[in-house]
C-alpha cells in the first residue's frame, strides 16, 4: 500500500487532492499521510458515515439518498464532486459501500462499493463488488480507490 501511495502523490505532484470517505472512516486519508511530504498533495477530506454529513456538508440531495440509497453510483458522484467544491481541490475521491455485517435495503450486498473521482477533466464512478471481512472490504477499497487515481493520472 505504500508504494501505491507514493506513485499516486508522485502521480499528482503539483495538484490537490481530497476525500469523502463514507465506509472506509478515513483510511485512504491515513494511508496517503504515512508518505512525508503528503501534504503537498493532500489538502484532507470529510468522513461522511451518516446520510447527515452526505447531504448537509458535501450537498448529496436527500432526494437521491431517499431513492438511491447512500450506497449508489450517484450518491459516490455526488461526494466526489462535494468534496471538490467544499475543499477547493484540484481533484477528489469519493467511497460509500457496505463493509457489513449486512445488506441494504436498495439490495446491495456487503462488499458492494462505490468509487467516485472527480478533476476539472473528468468524472467517473464505479462499482466494485468486494469479498471478505469487513476488514478485507475496507482494504480493497482503500486500494481501488488509490488506482483509480493512479489510472486517471496516467491518461494525462
Amino acid at each position: 500500500m505504500t508504494s501505491l501511495c507514493c506513485d499516486v502523490l508522485k502521480a499528482l505532484r503539483g495538484k490537490t487532492l481530497v476525500t469523502a470517505e463514507s465506509l472506509t472512516g478515513g483510511g485512504i486519508g491515513a494511508a496517503l499521510t504515512q508518505i512525508p511530504g503528503s501534504s503537498e498533495v493532500y489538502k484532507g477530506g470529510v468522513i461522511c458515515y451518516t446520510n447527515w454529513v452526505k447531504e448537509n456538508i458535501l450537498g448529496v440531495p436527500g432526494e437521491i439518498l431517499e431513492h438511491d440509497g447512500a450506497v449508489s453510483l450517484r450518491t459516490a458522484e455526488h461526494l466526489a464532486s462535494g468534496v471538490r467544491a467544499l475543499l477547493k481541490a484540484d481533484a477528489a475521491l469519493a467511497v460509500t459501500g457496505l463493509a457489513g455485517p449486512g445488506g441494504d435495503e436498495f439490495g446491495h450486498s456487503v462488499g458492494t462499493v462505490f468509487i467516485g473521482y472527480q478533476d476539472a477533466a473528468r468524472s467517473d464512478t464505479r462499482e466494485y463488488h468486494f469479498t471478505g471481512d469487513r476488514e478485507a472490504v475496507r482494504n480493497q477499497t482503500i486500494e481501488a480507490a488509490l488506482r483509480l487515481v493512479l489510472e486517471h493520472q496516467k491518461q494525462k
